[in-house]
């Protein structure tokens, strides 16, 4: 039987207070789904955030939320609460290390740990895809902020190689402890791969069918793949496109210009929108290739979703979808909707292809544990906390 082991009282503080949606929500959920009493190393944890990103976590006997108004309004409120509020209620609940996922540290707790999970205030030439707009703007000053907190971290965790390489050549040398921690996949979307057939086998009425899993955004491209699909489609393949996930204004226009310039009718382009978690996998296990075409991720734990449902996928050359795919995908230039269509045209063409991807991304995806990624959390942010407790 599995016991407690005693640490002291080492108490962990977490500031999720801008973990909203998206995979940085998934990211709690999932990290404190895998904790038990072997690789728990803190007496307790005690997690502030809005009441929506609370309510998404479980109830743990060592986890205590805290919320606050200022907490469940917008951007500037919530700021106004980690500039003067943070730093005293984490003193005040003395905790041996504070832990901010988010990757923006305004107080002056200290240890600190921050996590970068956001690529684009590093990335100019992404973060420039919004042109001259608010959201520009704000990404500038996130830009100025998360550099300013990496630089005061005295830890941080990066998801990936390539973002450490990003994050370096913009931040410089680290002043704290660096490491690297994936996620993981959860076993929700484990699925066995199914069996590939001759694209002879389907038809308009039972057409093959394409998965794009994602927020549709502007370094998503979501709209150079239905123009790939339209390329496809006009050789005669009989496929569909389905998209799903949430969407940032300005993208969903362009992308239903392009939807409504190609397929007006939405005969064979849907877009879902937010789909929940069980829905996401009932998807994947009746889509028979999956396609990735972002530009600018940490991470893309969308991959590992899909490799675990046992599709064969088409991804985008950008890394880190090559360092996690590795010879599970095949790759194109996302911003050529030929190149796209070409890569697609190959591998659905290709039933033995297909049925080897999907083979080879079944088999990494178990490299990824969120088992593995609590404990290495935990372990790192304990050497932290013990690094720097009081004499």
């Amino acid at each position: 039987m599995n016991t407690k082991i005693n640490y002291g009282n080492f108490v962990l503080g977490i500031d999720a207070v801008n973990i909203q949606v998206g995979g940085g929500v998934t990211h709690l959920i999932e990290w404190f789904k895998a904790t038990d009493a072997t690789n728990l190393v803190f007496s307790s944890v005690i997690i502030w955030g809005g009441d929506s990103t609370l309510n998404a976590i479980g109830n743990y006997p060592w986890l205590i939320k805290k919320s606050h108004s200022f907490l469940n309004k917008g951007l500037l409120w919530r700021t106004i609460w980690q500039m003067f509020f943070l730093s005293r209620e984490v003193r005040s609940e003395g905790c041996s290390v504070l832990f901010i996922p988010g990757g923006s540290n305004y107080g002056n707790f200290s240890p600190v740990v921050t996590m970068n999970q956001n690529l684009l205030p590093f990335e100019l030439n992404e973060l420039l895809r919004y042109g001259f707009s608010l959201t520009t703007l704000k990404l500038l000053l996130l830009r100025i902020v998360h550099i300013r907190s990496i630089r005061n971290s005295d830890g941080i965790i990066f998801l990936t190689s390539y973002a450490y390489e990003v994050v370096t050549k913009v931040v410089g040398k680290f002043k704290g402890l660096t490491t690297i921690i994936p996620h993981g996949h959860n076993p929700l979307f484990s699925s066995r791969p199914k069996e590939q057939m001759n694209i002879k086998y389907y038809n308009n009425v039972s057409p093959l069918r394409l998965l794009y899993v994602s927020t549709i955004d502007q370094f998503k491209h979501q709209w150079n793949v239905v123009e790939a699909v339209n390329i496809l489609r006009i050789k005669g393949f009989p496929i569909t496109l389905n998209l799903v996930g949430n969407s940032y204004p300005t993208s969903m226009r362009h992308l239903n210009l392009t939807i409504d310039r190609l397929d007006p009718h939405r005969g064979w382009v849907c877009y879902q929108g937010h789909v929940p978690y069980p829905g996401i996998s009932e998807m994947y296990k009746k889509a028979d290739i999956a396609i990735w075409a972002s530009t600018c991720e940490t991470f893309g734990i969308v991959l590992l979703e899909a490799m675990a449902s046992g599709l064969p996928i088409a991804s985008s050359m950008k890394r880190p979808a090559p360092d996690i795919l590795a010879d599970a995908g095949v790759y194109f230039n996302p911003e050529s909707p030929d190149s796209i269509a070409s890569v697609l045209q190959s591998l659905i063409e290709s039933p033995s292809q297909r049925a080897e991807l999907a083979f080879v991304g079944h088999q990494i995806v178990k490299n990824y544990s969120w088992y593995e990624c609590s404990n290495q959390t935990f372990s790192f942010l304990k050497k932290i906390a013990i690094d720097h407790r009081p004499i």
